[in-house]
């Protein structure tokens, strides 16, 4: 296994997350680089393994319209600053990888200077696509020239040209000699030239063992894109959609077939980049319109198939709002000394910990099958090789039946302890919750964990009997008291879905689903297994 494979990723922009200035005047290196050193204990603390950073090369604002892909941006510092924040990550255990802007260059880049100032004579007319020298543009440059997303400040490169391609091939070998960074995160991959991205992969394998070329897609096929011949990875767009949105519309059918699409779609050694928020989308906290689904919205970014990413700042719960002309509150200059009590003081950070640490000391989570377990739209369980995860988005508590195979599971983020009954593991689940089952009685190494909310819970051991029962009406003990009682329900005529009781519910739901075809056992354990009365209403009120 490439040691991606288990990496937990943390992002940092660090034009913003250091205060740089928006604009660079290419005047004497500012040493701001050295004020994000302190994050790298930060990430250890929180046990991320690995550190995506970028854009970090000079350029004349925002980071993406590079000048100079060999030196670092002035408003960061000098490469010896660079060098030194690499070395320091790898010291304490984090690979890092850059931003490879490869599709466009800044107008300050000394190929497109020399097309403005040479025009037809200049040996870099051939480096940037479709150049008509009968055109113009809002510079006012006497041509026009192909750009990127409309915006003629990134002048998109020749990738076909193979002066191009053997430029951009020596950045990443300059890249991993000076600086020995372990992967490069690609810029809008999406419209790179696929035999270009080829030959960055072949000049990836050349410069150092499990070098990862990870590109940025948001739409499409990602084994386009992500296969053994282009690149390691993409960015998970889709999935990024659904855990919000999933949460917010209360409906994790769509998480779970987001899921099965991906893995029906990329090859099974690929691991796609999974995140909730980054440097160009809102932040998660600031798109859930219920913040107590930040914690299994996490759940599920750290157990899901993929390799999770946690965008700078994002752990302590900040909030972050796109605006119309400018990303600067995706982007926050943030001073982490302010954070000093963080993993204490802050529910989100201590839990983001949390699950760092428990998806570092059970390899299941990363590299397990994953199989679904139980889906409705407000509860979802899966697993993960021997591993059990359950969420629930539901404003109320909700018990959850699976099948499985181990005796006795204990639940890694609240340390409680649950027994199996006939092959089955009742689950109850706190409001807005999750938790991550290992098989037997499973410990993580210990750490403080008093500030992970106390929102997670299972059916304890000292529970007596009766209160068992009461907070688990689907146990092993009442199911079929249950389902005989269900028998015998009548359904009172012309009385409107929110005066019924739950089992008179249950049979309204049973018989709808019977008009549409035959009720599986399983279609009758999800109606069974849900006692909650808004819930039933919404479900029955659902049916047409």
């Amino acid at each position: 296994m490439a040691w991606y494979d288990d990496a937990v990723f943390y992002h940092i922009y660090p034009l913003g997350a250091a205060g740089a200035p928006k604009t660079n005047d290419y005047g004497e290196p500012v040493h701001r680089l050295n004020s994000l050193i302190p994050w790298i204990g930060h990430l250890k603390r929180m046990h991320f393994t690995a550190l995506y950073i970028g854009p970090l090369f000079e350029s004349v604002g925002h980071g993406y319209e590079t000048t100079d892909y060999k030196k670092l941006d002035t408003r960061l510092g000098t490469n010896d600053d660079l060098r030194a924040f690499v070395k320091s990550c790898h010291e304490n255990g984090i690979r890092v990888i850059f931003d490879g802007v490869f599709n466009h260059t800044g107008r300050d880049f000394f190929a497109f200077k020399d097309l403005r100032e040479n025009r037809e004579n200049s040996p870099y007319r051939d480096w940037y696509c479709n150049v008509n020298f009968q055109g113009n543009n809002e510079y006012n440059d006497g041509f026009s020239y192909d750009n990127w997303g409309g915006y003629n400040l990134l002048a998109k490169l020749n990738q076909r040209n193979p002066a191009v391609r053997d430029y951009i091939c020596d950045v990443i070998r300059f890249w991993a000699r000076e600086f020995d960074v372990d992967g490069i995160r690609l810029d809008a991959a999406d419209v790179l030239d696929f035999d270009f991205m080829r030959a960055l992969r072949r000049t990836a394998e050349e410069v150092k063992p499990d070098f990862w070329l990870m590109g940025e897609v948001i739409h499409g096929d990602y084994s386009r894109w992500a296969n053994d011949s282009t690149l390691h990875s993409v960015t998970n767009y889709s999935l990024h959609k659904a855990l919000y949105s999933g949460h917010n519309d209360h409906n994790y059918f769509e998480i779970a077939h987001t899921v099965k699409r991906n893995n029906d779609m990329v090859p099974a050694n690929i691991r796609l980049y999974n995140f909730v928020d980054n440097h160009d989308v809102e932040r998660i906290i600031t798109k859930l319109w219920n913040k107590k689904h930040y914690f299994p919205v996490h759940v599920l970014l750290y157990t899901l198939p993929g390799i999770p990413s946690v965008y700078y700042g994002s752990e302590f719960g900040i909030e972050g709002k796109k605006e119309r002309f400018s990303d600067d509150s995706l982007r926050p200059h943030i001073d982490i000394s302010n954070y000093a009590d963080a993993l204490t003081e802050n529910p989100y950070t201590a839990f983001v910990a949390e699950l760092g640490r428990i998806r570092g000391s059970f390899p299941d989570l990363a590299r397990g099958d994953y199989r679904e377990m139980y889906l409705t739209t407000e509860q979802f369980a899966f697993a993960r090789g021997d591993m059990i995860i359950a969420v629930n988005n539901a404003d109320h508590a909700a018990n959850v039946r699976v099948a499985a195979p181990h005796a006795r599971y204990t639940g890694l983020l609240q340390g409680t302890r649950a027994d199996t009954r006939d092959g089955w593991m009742d689950i109850l689940l706190e409001p807005c919750s999750g938790e991550i089952f290992a098989p037997g009685d499973a410990a993580v190494e210990s750490g403080d964990t008093s500030a992970v909310p106390a929102v997670f819970s299972m059916p304890a051991e000292n529970l007596q009997e009766a209160e068992y029962i009461e907070k688990n009406p689907d146990s092993a003990d009442s199911h079929n008291a249950r389902q005989a009682e269900q028998e015998q329900v009548t359904i009172p005529e012309g009385v409107p879905y929110r005066e019924m009781t739950v089992p008179q519910l249950q049979q309204v739901i049973l018989e709808k689903m019977a008009k549409n075809g035959p009720v599986t056992e399983r279609m009758r354990r999800d109606v069974e297994d849900n006692i909650w009365q808004d819930s039933l209403v919404k479900w029955a009120e659902s049916f047409r």
